[in-house]
């Protein structure tokens, strides 16, 4: 069976409840009777239940940014998937570089994160990818593979059909640098070829592998024209519903 691609918009720190509001009522027209992709936005906490709201009947699912491992307790500011279940959400994004960098995130931290959505049935967007200094010296493979086995660890091949994986080469966030349709390719094969060896090829073989990293409306078509290119996560270019919209339409 074909992967069904995935194209989620995370909008990061970005809009407040009414603004995001206003993006859903732009963004659902153009996107009105798309089946191709599934389709998926990503508001921070505030904005979650206005867009859960907003999208109701639409076919289009709405994720988190990121959650606690935890289904409750004293643990101060943070959200368990649990609470983000019961007020609708389906997705959950775990693991971006900017929760890695910024608030030292680990692999046995995503990977109780992982283990946590899976539980809950909310379907993850696992993030690995390299920084520029590890490209520019020849580690990204070692780089896709170390993160692959760490936030897959424990994972059975049975449990392991929801899980999304998204290569987001840090160098490529936000910098307007894009790894070629090409590079980015091949770094899905490297992880693909990792999910085969942890949990079988027709894990692997089904398993959406979307790529993160300065997609924009012109260059989405060539990057989900490669096979192995499973759709995207999309930062930036996913704030306006013109340019999302576009990019959903690749």
């Amino acid at each position: 069976m074909p992967r069904k691609p995935l194209i989620a918009a995370n909008w990061k720190m970005y809009k407040t409840p009414a603004q995001a509001q206003e993006f859903t009522k732009n963004f659902l027209p153009l996107v009105a009777n798309h089946e191709r992709d599934e389709i998926v936005l990503c508001p921070s906490f505030t904005s979650l239940s206005v867009v859960i709201a907003a999208v109701t009947g639409s076919g289009v699912g709405v994720g988190a940014q990121n959650m606690y491992s935890a289904d409750e307790g004293a643990f101060t500011g943070e959200t368990s998937p649990v609470m983000l279940k019961a007020i609708g959400a389906t997705h959950v994004i775990l693991g971006h570089s900017e929760r890695r960098q910024y608030f030292a995130e680990t692999d046995a931290m995503i990977n109780r994160k992982l283990k946590a959505a899976l539980e809950h049935g909310l379907t993850p967007i696992v993030c690995v990818g390299e920084v520029l200094a590890e490209r520019e010296s020849g580690k990204t493979n070692e780089v896709l593979l170390r993160q692959t086995r760490g936030v897959l660890a424990g994972i059975a091949a049975a449990q392991a059909a929801p899980i999304v994986i998204a290569y987001e080469p840090v160098w490529a966030i936000g910098t307007g640098k894009t790894a070629t349709p090409r590079i980015a390719s091949e770094a899905h094969g490297v992880i693909r070829g990792e999910v085969a060896k942890l949990l079988g090829p027709p894990v692997a073989e089904a398993m959406r592998i979307l790529y993160g990293g300065s997609v924009k409306s012109d260059n989405a078509a060539a990057l989900m024209a490669e096979e192995e290119i499973d759709g995207a996560l999309v930062g930036g270019a996913s704030l306006d519903p013109q340019s999302f919209g576009k990019i959903v339409k690749y």
